[in-house]
């Protein structure tokens, strides 16, 4: 039989979006998953639209308070019994052999992390920049310069270096993350194949870079223990190729 697949999914007021979510999931040629969705208390009906849905893989916790996606990401990651870790944010979208081309990467190369190609598309699911390319081997060194891990395209194998949580008080906690999960293993793998869509929304905090530079700051400063001078310079490389990575959005 093969391996549980753990989905990790946060979520807050989804209902525009949830739907598709979830039928993206229930679509997958490979089906020995379970999904922990955690919801950080919404104040639309998305719990309502998760609940009509009577499958007993899908895991529903609702929190007693709002406290942020990296606190719902863990929650779920607590409760998640999996092989292996797979991340869909309640907006975004996969397509049915992501799960299926993922696992089986990981099984015939021994990749202990794999991450895909994704379509970047507006909040109709329509292409507004080219598909980001998982072009090259990750490492802790390069991933410093530029965040190329998303959580809708990256799976990592919990047997081979056990769970990573994220770190609730950055607001950059999906890098933060990543750049510990590569400080224990030597490399992560590319697919170069498109299996996921990310929603690019006009609210998301990830599209205005220039509020979150200081936040960016504190990834090197305080979370990887980095002088002055090293996290100055590694931030400006981020805002570089962050720039470089959304400037050619087209109409």
């Amino acid at each position: 039989m093969k391996d549980l697949v753990s989905i990790i999914t946060p979520c807050y007021n989804s209902a525009e979006f949830i739907e598709e979510t979830i039928q993206s999931v229930l679509n997958q040629t490979y089906q020995n998953w379970e999904w922990l969705i955690t919801d950080d208390l919404s104040k639309d009906n998305t719990v309502e639209i998760i609940q009509k849905y009577n499958d007993p893989r899908i895991k529903l916790q609702v929190l007693d308070q709002n406290g942020g996606a990296g606190n719902a990401r863990n929650n779920s990651l607590e409760r998640a019994a999996g092989r292996y870790i797979a991340f869909l944010d309640s907006d975004d979208f996969w397509y049915p052999e992501y799960l299926e081309t993922m696992t089986d990467y990981m099984v015939e190369n021994r990749a202990e992390l794999v991450y895909c190609n994704y379509s970047r598309c507006n909040e109709q699911l329509q292409p507004v920049l080219k598909d980001f390319l998982a072009d090259k081997v990750v490492t802790f060194s390069n991933l410093l310069k530029t965040c190329r891990l998303a959580p809708v395209s990256t799976m990592y194998d919990t047997q081979r270096v056990g769970k990573f949580l994220f770190p609730v008080k950055s607001k950059r906690e999906d890098h933060v993350m990543w750049l510990n999960l590569l400080k224990v293993i030597p490399e992560g793998m590319p697919i170069n194949k498109t299996l996921a869509k990310y929603r690019m929304r006009e609210n998301s905090v990830s599209r205005k870079k220039k509020n979150i530079i200081k936040d960016q700051y504190l990834v090197y400063k305080d979370f990887m223990g980095f002088s002055t001078i090293k996290s100055l310079y590694y931030t400006a490389n981020w805002a570089v190729n962050g720039f470089l990575k959304y400037s050619k959005i087209f109409n």
